[in-house]
């Protein structure tokens, strides 16, 4: 099932992790799309999943001194989606201008793979920590979840639960009320004031403490934290993307980055995260319902839920409508 929303066709997707994009094309399903992701000497690039003369999936094809094989008839296509070769042509007849894969925008950024269906100029979000001279990045996910993505999104900017569905990792049963805070719209999105939170162990010295975070809505499907430790200065910060895969499942993906060396290694983190996602999992997939509610008079909001109020005002501003009611 094709998923509908002119917005976030015309958004910046995540579609995968770089490093899964190696000499072979791979096959990512995108708002219901087959959509084909694959790399030459000019960069990555993205295609419908489909070649116009036959229907085979170019995905199962392969790459060939810089162009994309169909694997049913050897037809080759350019990066910019030109069919540059017709075996069963003569050399001298002249390629059909019909003969052109269907091309998205693609982009390399942040470790990751994006796709814009619409291929719209739609402006970047800033990422400073990434690559950013003493930040170490860590790629996270993929992570399917049964959810639509404002879900998703929502949990992951809910400060509320922290001390409840991660009780002994990101908060603690006898520290669970929430000081008030505003949100702010800024050029970059929207950004909280940092908020307090008390953490049996933020930065894994084992010292239970206060730690500060503040969060940030940079698109639709797109969101960070980062936490604050006003003893030492460390920072530590999430960006979270999320692929809506089709009608029923969504793809999580993230960035963590570190301004100071936490004592694991790249493996251990993911490790880590992956645990703590787990968690969310059962919560965001049963939630009812299933499309987030954007009249704020359908659920009751305390004064510590500014944040996810701001993302659903934010998400109705723009006229999102999958996974949104």
């Amino acid at each position: 099932m094709i998923v509908n929303d002119a917005v976030l066709r015309n958004e910046w997707i995540v579609a995968c992790r770089a490093q899964d994009v190696q000499e072979k094309p791979l096959q990512v399903l995108i708002m219901g799309e087959r959509v084909v992701i694959f790399r030459t000497e000019e960069g990555v690039h993205a295609f419908k999943d489909l070649c116009v003369h036959r229907g085979a999936a170019l995905s199962l094809g392969c790459v060939k001194d810089g162009k994309l094989v169909c694997p049913y008839h050897a037809w080759e296509f350019e990066g910019s989606g030109a069919c540059s070769r017709i075996p069963q042509l003569p050399t001298d007849q002249a390629i059909p201008k019909k003969a052109h894969a269907i091309t998205y925008g693609c982009e390399e950024r942040y470790g990751l793979i994006w796709v814009n269906l619409g291929n719209t100029e739609t402006p970047w979000f800033p990422f400073e920590e990434f690559g950013a001279e003493g930040w170490r990045n860590v790629i996270w996910g993929p992570q399917s979840v049964e959810a639509k993505p404002p879900r998703i999104v929502e949990n992951f900017l809910d400060v509320g639960h922290l001390a409840v569905v991660h009780e002994g990792y990101l908060g603690v049963e006898t520290h669970t009320e929430i000081g008030d805070y505003r949100v702010h719209r800024v050029p970059e999105g929207i950004r909280s004031e940092e908020i307090e939170v008390f953490q049996p162990d933020p930065d894994g010295s084992g010292q239970a403490k206060n730690v500060y975070y503040t969060y940030e809505i940079a698109r639709p499907l797109t969101v960070q934290f980062t936490k604050r430790d006003k003893e030492t200065g460390h920072l530590m910060s999430i960006l979270l993307t999320v692929q809506p895969k089709d009608a029923t499942t969504s793809v999580a993906y993230g960035v963590l980055s570190f301004s100071y060396d936490p004592g694991l290694s790249d493996e251990e983190i993911v490790k880590f995260q992956d645990m703590i996602f787990a968690q969310d999992k059962p919560i965001v997939e049963n939630q009812k319902p299933e499309d987030l509610p954007l009249d704020l008079q359908v659920e009751l909001s305390l004064k510590c839920d500014r944040v996810s109020i701001a993302y659903r005002q934010y998400l109705k501003e723009l006229g999102v409508v999958w996974g949104t009611a």
